[in-house]
């Protein structure tokens, strides 16, 4: 008794000064290497279910077999850091980790050549029928004729979709002697050029390209993106490529085409419900098949645990975390300061987004009044993350913001000014494309919450939140009556307005909050209206 009560003393002094770690999904010393060996680190390789010293850990590494809860979080009380061996965090309560000043990441590129890769062999896949053709060899066939395929060579491939992962394919495609037309909304023409593939509009894309690939996140504006109507305008014979996301491509409209013999054939990974099963896509000869597994390899999963690993290690040994899902790490006085004014700079930059519909170059911030006495960089990076977090294939943080600004060849700065127009604080931000700008001014008001102030070179006041509607129009009699008949028409209820113009009869804006998400015929039908130039849906 005496030896053992000795010995648990001695482990409780060696573990005096170290950090923690439970790994509670399975992954390979290799991956963990990191952190292994470390004289500072205890990593403990246990599923969770099977733990009853929670309170020990300070940080939690998983894959996508564990579920954190707020309720395993509240057990976790010495908890810091939480790592996701992969890109999906739907297994983690992001909300619920923010609230407790748990940083989360993830590996936002671990997979990135992995699903390139596999997105090429189901396109090579398709080009030369080889699953079929091996099929009917172990059918006891012997068909050549059958399975005649086409070159890659000199075909068209369209990239819908080009961050890490179109990229990269693109790379694989300029080998093959392939032509790549490429939509993006948010890559400029410059930079287009630079990486050597050609720029253009959907429709664009979707009339030229031979082979067509989606690399997009599954979002409201890109769910159904490939339908019914517009595959039907691809050339005959088309081959249709989704390793990214299932839904982006309408599954009843491929059906269709497919049926028609209008698509020559579709290699899918992912499915609008998975599993996939008795999904009737699969019936058609021409369409292959994998179960969700373009990020499965060995070399994938290794990377994706061993980023994971080494960015804990840095976290734990006082350095920032490069792959935050939420909020930076500060003090938390610090931040109950700065909160509000971070709250005011992601809205600003999910309005920018939103605003500004076209390529971006720069994002410009100005500060003025009370706010210069923070940590302003804080809020630029918050609000690049807002700008970028809707035009992004993979979680923006306020701390990757800046890498992903750099990837998209965005550059942005801040500077600080005395004048804040009669405001006690104010932020302004400036958005600047190829062919046009957007500004809008912000400030926050204890009594008030965060405002936006001026748009533009429009005057207005509004709360930044909920659904929003920016319409811009001639100050002309009768405008607001048909904009407000329409949407009576559309059942869309208007909750408030605000209107501002620079003289009478000349230019004017209107910023409506309304009860319920604008559609796009609600939009288009807005447009219809004489005197309305431009109208955008806003999400805050």
């Amino acid at each position: 008794m005496i030896q053992q009560a000795a010995a648990e003393t001695k482990k409780e002094d060696e573990l005096k000064g170290k950090a923690r770690i439970l790994v509670s999904d399975s992954m390979s010393k290799e991956g963990l290497a990191p952190l292994l060996g470390q004289e500072n680190i205890e990593c403990v390789q246990e599923n969770a279910d099977n733990v009853d010293d929670f309170e020990s850990y300070d940080a939690l590494l998983v894959r996508s077999g564990t579920t954190v809860t707020p309720e395993m979080m509240d057990k976790m009380t010495n908890l810091k850091i939480i790592a996701r061996a992969g890109v999906g965090v739907d297994n983690i309560d992001i909300d619920a980790a923010t609230k407790r000043g748990i940083v989360v990441i993830n590996a936002p590129d671990g997979n990135t050549i992995s699903t390139a890769e596999h997105t090429f062999a189901m396109m090579m896949s398709l080009a030369r029928n080889i699953p079929q053709a091996n099929a009917s060899i172990q059918a006891g066939e012997w068909n050549r004729k059958a399975f005649q395929g086409v070159e890659l060579r000199g075909k068209t491939l369209g990239i819908i979709g080009f961050g890490r992962i179109g990229s990269e394919l693109a790379k694989r495609a300029r080998a093959f002697d392939m032509s790549i037309i490429v939509y993006d909304p948010f890559l400029t023409q410059e930079r287009a050029e630079k990486l050597g593939v050609e720029l253009g509009e959907l429709d664009n894309v979707l009339r030229t390209a031979d082979v067509i690939t989606v690399h997009t996140p599954l979002t409201k504006d890109t769910k159904g993106l490939l339908n019914k109507e517009n595959i039907g305008i691809t050339k005959p014979g088309v081959l249709l490529l989704n390793c990214a996301r299932g839904g982006i491509i309408e599954e009843d409209g491929l059906y269709h085409h497919l049926e028609s013999g209008h698509v020559g054939g579709a290699g899918l990974d992912v499915f609008e419900e998975e599993p996939a099963q008795n999904n009737k896509l699969v019936s058609f000869d021409q369409v292959i098949t994998t179960p969700h597994i373009a990020a499965s390899t060995k070399e994938a999963q290794l990377n994706v645990a061993a980023q994971v690993s080494e960015e804990v290690l840095q976290f734990l040994n006082g350095m920032p975390a490069l792959n935050s899902i939420n909020l930076p790490t500060m003090s938390k006085e610090k931040f109950e300061t700065l909160q509000p004014y971070y709250e005011l700079s992601k809205k600003m930059g999910y309005i920018l987004s939103q605003s500004m519909k076209s390529p971006v170059q720069d994002i410009e911030v100005h500060y003025s009044g009370e706010v210069t006495e923070l940590e302003t960089s804080v809020l630029t990076r918050s609000l690049v993350a807002g700008f970028l977090s809707t035009r992004i294939d993979a979680p923006v943080n306020d701390v990757n913001a800046s890498i992903i600004a750099k990837e998209r060849g965005i550059t942005y700065g801040e500077k600080h000014h005395m004048n804040a127009l009669g405001y006690s604080n104010l932020m302004q931000a400036t958005v600047y494309g190829e062919n046009r700008s957007f500004t809008i001014h912000g400030t926050y008001v204890k009594e008030y919450g965060p405002r936006i102030v001026r748009i533009n070179d429009f005057n207005v006041d509004f709360y930044p939140t909920g659904h929003l509607i920016y319409i811009q129009h001639s100050d002309k009699p009768g405008v607001i009556g048909k904009m407000g008949q329409l949407l009576g028409k559309h059942e869309v209820n208007i909750a408030t307005m605000q209107v501002g113009r620079k003289e009478e009869g000349g230019d004017a804006i209107m910023m409506l909050a309304v009860d319920k998400e604008a559609s796009e015929d609600v939009v288009e039908d807005l447009t219809s209206i004489e005197e309305i130039k431009r109208a955008d849906k806003i999400e805050v």
